[in-house]
């Protein structure tokens, strides 16, 4: 277990020195297996752990879902589906927050990223919540929780990448996704009605759209419909497997761009050039994590971990319960991506050793995630909004994002009391 313990020790150090992650993880699992096994067994490992995930079939699924994401947003649907909710509830008080809760929910269904939701409602919601007299603080808390959406509604790269590392069932992990998403974007509304109903100068109400206007705002949305029926429908409905989907939704999500007439030679190419960087960071992440990973279960800590917490005498959800206080205690001082990484090679034996099921873990790891990005002091969400709107403090955005916290970490505690929250679409699958 000493082992172990150095090498986490060893990665905080090199991330101090500002090594990046990736290579972090790398050298420390490379050089720990080398230790413990010898240097030709590490040599191997790495070179199988590198060749098996460069040429594994269920990986292309993150390029695909990245495609994807970037095709629709170069689109323009966030406006559609931003105008779309606003022509509904926008007269309500607070009805434009509302409005961009929902426009996350359903840009979170065909992106799958929580910066590029955040990002993107960054430019299409706040200017309308400010022209309207609506506060900074909430409006930028509101853009930065609803940008949370975009990893918990399916498609996920979180996801992806949870179920990769963990060899579970990609389709049902976003299956279980589909509630609990519904539900956290509904929860973020009641909260945006409290701090509204509370202090009425933080949201001023809108004016109503006629019902022939919000037919016409509906129309404008029709791509996103037949992309996430087509996509998310299919692989429910097992008429084909997620990287097929996935395969299926980047060539929509083409064509639908090209028909808008969005998409040109030089477009094509800054979208192919992002996606594949992005593609680039996560592989390397997601090899220097298995490489790591591999280093651990060499090691005898995930067995002393599991014999250590059963002497403790808790009950398995207590254990839960522990594991997602810890999660969110390292969420305000690490990034979510290296967190997740890091840690479930250690917890997740422990999790299967329970009895618990890895769908509703992958759930619980999501919603963890998406407490990550907005709580200070190293929310993702909260710098990539101060990053593209300069005329706001942090500490405006942080004020802003504290109620929103709070919603996600009840929501939390209700997927671990309830886990057919999250479970039970899974369960109807084929």
């Amino acid at each position: 277990m000493i082992e172990a313990l150095i090498g986490f020790a060893a990665i905080f150090i090199l991330a101090l020195m500002r090594v990046p992650l990736a290579f972090a993880m790398g050298l420390v699992g490379f050089g720990g297996i080398a230790f413990t096994r010898g240097l030709n067994p590490a040599l191997a490992s790495t070179a199988q752990v590198v060749y098996e995930t460069g040429f594994a079939y269920t990986l292309s699924v993150i390029p695909l879902f990245i495609l994807m994401g970037n095709f629709v947003a170069r689109a323009g649907l966030a406006h559609e589906l931003f105008q779309a909710a606003y022509a509904f509830i926008g007269h309500l008080r607070g009805g434009l927050a509302h409005a961009t809760v929902a426009a996350c929910a359903g840009f979170g269904a065909i992106c799958g990223s929580s910066i590029a939701t955040a990002a993107t409602m960054s430019k299409v919601a706040y200017p309308s919540m400010r022209k309207l007299g609506y506060s900074a603080s909430l409006s930028t808390g509101v853009m930065a929780a609803g940008g949370t959406l975009g990893i918990m509604i399916p498609p996920s790269t979180i996801m992806v990448i949870y179920g990769i590392i963990t060899e579970t069932n990609i389709g049902k992990l976003f299956a279980a996704g589909v509630i609990p998403g519904i539900l956290t974007a509904l929860m973020l509304m009641g909260g945006i009605a409290i701090i509204t109903a509370r202090d009425p100068e933080h949201a001023p109400p809108g004016e109503r759209t006629s019902w022939p206007d919000r037919w016409k705002a509906l129309r404008g949305i029709w791509g996103v419909v037949v992309l996430v029926i087509v996509v998310l429908g299919g692989i429910y409905g097992g008429f084909f497997t997620a990287t097929e989907g996935a395969g299926f939704g980047a060539a929509g999500a083409f064509l639908f761009a090209l028909a808008r007439r969005r998409l040109t030679w030089a477009i094509l190419y800054e979208v192919l050039v992002e996606s594949a960087r992005t593609t680039a960071m996560l592989f390397t992440l997601l090899i220097a994590a298995t490489i790591f990973a591999n280093f651990v279960n060499f090691t005898t800590m995930p067995n002393d971990l599991k014999e250590w917490i059963t002497h403790l005498g808790l009950s398995p959800t207590m254990i839960i319960a522990a594991m997602m206080l810890i999660y969110v205690v390292l969420g305000t001082v690490m990034e979510e991506l290296t967190m997740v990484l890091l840690t479930i090679p250690l917890f997740f034996p422990i999790v299967t050793s329970l009895g618990f099921d890895p769908v509703w873990f992958g759930v619980l790891i999501v919603m963890i995630v998406q407490i990550g990005l907005i709580s200070p002091p190293v929310g993702m969400n909260l710098f990539v909004l101060n990053a593209l709107l300069p005329g706001v403090g942090l500490n405006t955005i942080f004020r802003g994002c504290w109620p929103f916290v709070l919603v996600l970490v009840i929501m939390l505690c209700l997927l671990i009391a309830f886990p057919q929250i999250s479970l039970w679409l899974p369960s109807l699958m084929k």
